[in-house]
């Protein structure tokens, strides 16, 4: 979509039209098990990507999945897509997305993740990783998207694909993990980890142990429907009642399928994903720079300023701090929500890679995380979701862009408005940030109220 309205080269606009068309949003594709992401859809989208597979050459794919009830009804129905197509499968049972990308960066396979994150259980989705362990790129979800809207034709009898099963997955990752960080000794160091009833329930618990830590795990008995119930990195209060409760010395908190990660302090202060890359980010050297979102906190871009520590920020959206990483040959990104690239030891967000790196960081200062972000403080921000049928009508409205432009001017350099049209549901996200709380209310109301009359 073109723009005919002027933007300043500093104001912050996302500008991502919904489309009838599209099926794939920010992080694969993902919707209610009763509707959206039912059996036939699966399967008959198994069929689409193995036909685009075997178009790029690749000829088998690795299936992991999460802990949801729905995961069994999609694996089976994914995996006969697949095999419709011509494609081999290899089940891999519960694993952290991360782990299915390392699996298949290590294989030189596709790999497809069952999950729908951090979303409850009546929720599921598909993420699909190229042989790199990367996410598919726009360009693939496409070709995806066009196969989807013809026939299934399934390959001849002599040309199906088989299925087998991967019974050291987990094992695998674990090692994997391990293996970038042989010189963390966390004996002593006493941790409460949530896995959120999720992906990371098995494995989670093992990586830290086998590296010396005392931990002591919740959300570690999935049922297939308790997943991210009141617990995870998406209700942190969970863990942190427990920290307060123990007198543990850190806390650790991942979402359903192990991708994004919150800590917290020994006092019970909550660490988003801004806190966690300013922490992560001394450890830079003079050639790396910074991925952020556009979401990331006005705050920690004016440290990176500051410290002469190169910043940009993507869309929101993993896959686009990690095409921002590659374009500049950087190394560390991440989102506010927890999502944390490190690409010097995963090729993917991964949120057990992403505490082990934060563990070696902190272990200069006997792991007080609390003494490590002392001195830095966050804006505060006013996010307003709003329901509205079409967003782009209003951003795209004079009116509107006249008030956003003037708010801009009046906060400067110490604050900014982010408008951004939701991916996948018909809401206008309206965030605004500022030195001052009233300020940042006051002006995110505003911009509601008329965005809401218009």
């Amino acid at each position: 979509m073109t723009n005919p309205i002027p933007i300043k080269k500093d104001q912050s606009v996302s500008l991502m039209p919904l489309s009838k068309d599209r099926r794939f949003g920010t992080d694969g594709i993902r919707g209610p098990v009763d509707t959206t992401m039912n059996p036939l859809f699966v399967t008959k989208l198994g069929w689409a990507a193995g036909t685009i597979l075997l178009e790029e050459g690749i000829s088998r794919v690795l299936i992991g999945k999460d802990t949801r009830i729905s995961g069994y009804m999609l694996e089976s129905a994914l995996q006969a897509g697949f095999i419709a197509s011509g494609i081999d499968v290899v089940l891999l049972g519960p694993l952290p997305t991360p782990g299915v990308s390392f699996l298949a960066n290590s294989n030189k396979q596709a790999g497809v993740v069952i999950s729908a994150s951090h979303n409850l259980f009546e929720d599921n989705g598909i993420k699909f990783f190229n042989k790199d362990g990367q996410k598919f790129s726009s360009e693939l979800e496409k070709r995806i998207e066009t196969k989807l809207s013809q026939e299934i034709e399934s390959v001849k009898s002599i040309n199906l694909g088989k299925a087998t099963r991967m019974n050291d997955a987990q094992g695998r990752y674990i090692e994997f993990c391990k293996s970038n960080f042989n010189n963390l000794d966390l004996n002593g160091l006493s941790l409460l980890l949530d896995c959120a009833h999720g992906a990371t329930y098995s494995v989670a618990p093992k990586v830290f142990e086998e590296l010396g830590a005392k931990v002591t795990a919740i959300g570690t008995e999935p049922d297939g429907v308790n997943i991210n119930r009141n617990c995870g990195s998406t209700n942190p209060d969970f863990i942190r009642e427990e920290i307060i409760k123990g007198g543990y010395d850190l806390g650790i908190s991942f979402d359903g399928d192990g991708d994004r990660i919150l800590l917290v302090s020994s006092t019970g202060k909550i660490l988003d994903g801004d806190d966690l890359l300013y922490i992560l980010s001394k450890d830079l050297n003079k050639e790396g720079g910074v991925v952020g979102t556009l979401m990331t906190n006005k705050a920690l871009e004016l440290h990176f300023n500051q410290m002469k520590i190169e910043f940009c920020r993507s869309d929101v959206g993993d896959k686009y701090v990690l095409q921002k990483l590659l374009e500049r040959n950087w190394t560390l990104g991440g989102e506010t929500s927890g999502h944390i690239i490190c690409l010097d030891a995963a090729q993917t967000g991964d949120a057990i890679v992403a505490a082990l790196k934060l563990l070696d960081n902190l272990k200069g200062n006997s792991f007080d995380v609390d003494q490590s972000i002392e001195e830095f403080n966050k804006f505060p921000q006013t996010l307003i979701n709003l329901s509205i049928n079409n967003p782009n009508k209003i951003i795209l409205n004079n009116k509107f862009w006249s008030e956003v432009t003037a708010i801009e001017n009046k906060l400067g350099e110490r604050g900014r408005v982010l408008i951004r049209p939701s991916g996948t549901e018909p809401l206008i996200r309206i965030m605004v940030e500022s030195e001052k709380e009233e300020d940042s209310e006051d002006y995110c109301n505003r911009l509601a109220n008329l965005a809401s009359k218009l």
